[in-house]
């Protein structure tokens, strides 16, 4: 009798327990549903203490993690470098790696981590995650694109810092043959996997404008590094400046679709 009492204590606590936490991840749930309430109402604080309580019911709940992630994220601002920003980084980073810690491939939480390290000016680190998001999804422009934006970011500043201490204007092209030969040694890979990632976006997406603008940008890059090499130099020079109108087209094209109605009926145009 006696074990069978404590048989059935132990199935009765047990019973406690189970309902416990049914109800914790019930209030879990209801907790998230009131932060994105709060999340889409851009109330992004109040979002924040909801997101927080419902990981702290439920911490196998992953939606609540990359809420809790993304209202953090949404109250960082670029370039601000106060403590109280940048915690709100720090935090959403944290989020997104708790994320990664239950799902190694979760890609939004990939690329959350990749876009905050680029605006907090981590390139290699964002770079790194950007590549990952790649891994996981090949057919993702977007990810080659910001690959190619990272590396011209990484091409474009020591070329820069060069011509500063050299005192050339913006539109004077390098004549050093030293500096063209070191900055072309030091970033020939960086701008060739640019445009290899950005090739491979616009093989993805054909339309992409702002990933041809780029294509523009590190061809002059490129051309820049070249002033020993006077033929590529204007054989880049060249291919830059198709970019461009390669650029123009397609935008000018966005431009004539918008105007249309669903029906494909072109909207009246004010009289000149």
């Amino acid at each position: 009798m006696r074990t069978t009492s404590k048989i059935v204590a132990v199935l009765a606590a047990a019973a406690i327990v189970f309902a416990g936490t049914g109800c914790d991840k019930l209030r879990a749930r209801d907790q998230l549903n009131k932060g994105v309430a709060s999340f889409k109402n851009l109330r992004y604080e109040q979002a924040t203490e909801h997101f927080k309580t419902a990981v702290a019911l439920d911490p196998s709940l992953i939606n609540a993690k990359l809420y809790l992630a993304a209202a953090y994220f949404a109250q960082y601002v670029p370039g601000v470098d106060s403590p109280d920003n940048m915690h709100n980084a720090n935090l959403a980073i944290e989020q997104y790696n708790a994320v990664l810690d239950k799902q190694p491939n979760n890609v939004n939480s990939i690329k959350g981590i990749a876009i905050l390290d680029l605006q907090m000016k981590k390139f290699d680190e964002a770079k790194r995650y950007y590549r990952k998001a790649v891994e996981l999804d090949p057919n993702d422009p977007e990810a080659y694109y910001s690959v190619g934006v990272i590396d011209w970011t990484q091409a474009f500043q020591p070329r820069t810092e060069a011509r500063n201490k050299l005192g050339l204007r913006p539109d004077e092209p390098l004549k050093d043959k030293k500096v063209c030969a070191q900055l072309r040694e030091q970033d020939g890979a960086v701008i060739q996997d640019g445009l290899d990632n950005l090739n491979k976006a616009l093989q993805l997406r054909p339309d992409y404008d702002d990933a041809m603008a780029y294509v523009n940008l590190l061809y002059r890059e490129k051309a820049d590094r070249e002033c020993d090499m006077p033929e590529q130099r204007v054989a880049d020079v060249k291919a830059a400046d198709e970019w461009v109108d390669k650029t123009l087209e397609v935008k000018k094209a966005k431009a004539t679709k918008q105007q249309q109605t669903p029906a494909g009926i072109t909207l009246d145009q004010p009289k000149k």
